[in-house]
C-alpha cells in the first residue's frame, strides 16, 4: 500500500517560499523516524532515475513552460547524461552522510527534523520541506 507525501526543496537565497511547489512522493510505507524518511526518498529517487536512463527518456526540446518551471529551481535541462545506474546503497550512504554534515536539513511543517532516530511529528497535512545550506551539495 503506497503512502503519499509532499516535498518542497529550496536553496538558499535562490527561492522565495512562495515560489515552491509541493511535490508528490509515493512511498512504499509511512516513515516513522526522518532516517526512514530520507532513505525513501533516496531509494525511490534512485529508482525512478534509473527507470528514466534505461528508457533512454531525453527531451528534443524544451516548452516555454518547462524552461520557466525549471528556470524557477534554479537549472534548465534538457535530458539525462547516460552512463551507469546509480547505486541505491551509495546513493542512501550519500543521503544520511550529507544530512549529519549540515548540507541540507528537513522541516515537517514548520518543526526542523534534527535527528535522524526521532519520530516524525505526522498531521493530516504535513509538508516536508529540504533546505539545502551549502552551493556544492548538487541540486
Amino acid at each position: 500500500m503506497a503512502f503519499t507525501i509532499y516535498v518542497k526543496m529550496k536553496k538558499l537565497g535562490r527561492q522565495s517560499d512562495e515560489g515552491l511547489q509541493s511535490v508528490p512522493f509515493a512511498l512504499d510505507q509511512k516513515p516513522k523516524t526522518l532516517g526512514e524518511l530520507l532513505v525513501s526518498l533516496t531509494e525511490l529517487g534512485v529508482k525512478q532515475y534509473n527507470a528514466r536512463k534505461d528508457e533512454g527518456q531525453v527531451l528534443s526540446y524544451l516548452t516555454k513552460e518547462e524552461i520557466d518551471a525549471q528556470a524557477t529551481r534554479g537549472k534548465i535541462s534538457s535530458g539525462l547524461r547516460g552512463g551507469e545506474d546509480a547505486d541505491a546503497g551509495q546513493a542512501v550512504e550519500n543521503t544520511i552522510q550529507s544530512f549529519e554534515d549540515g548540507i541540507f536539513r528537513v522541516f515537517a511543517g514548520e518543526e526542523e527534523l534534527t535527528s535522524l532516530f526521532a519520530p516524525i511529528p505526522w498531521t493530516e497535512d504535513t509538508v516536508f520541506t529540504l533546505v539545502r545550506l551549502t552551493m556544492l551539495s548538487g541540486w
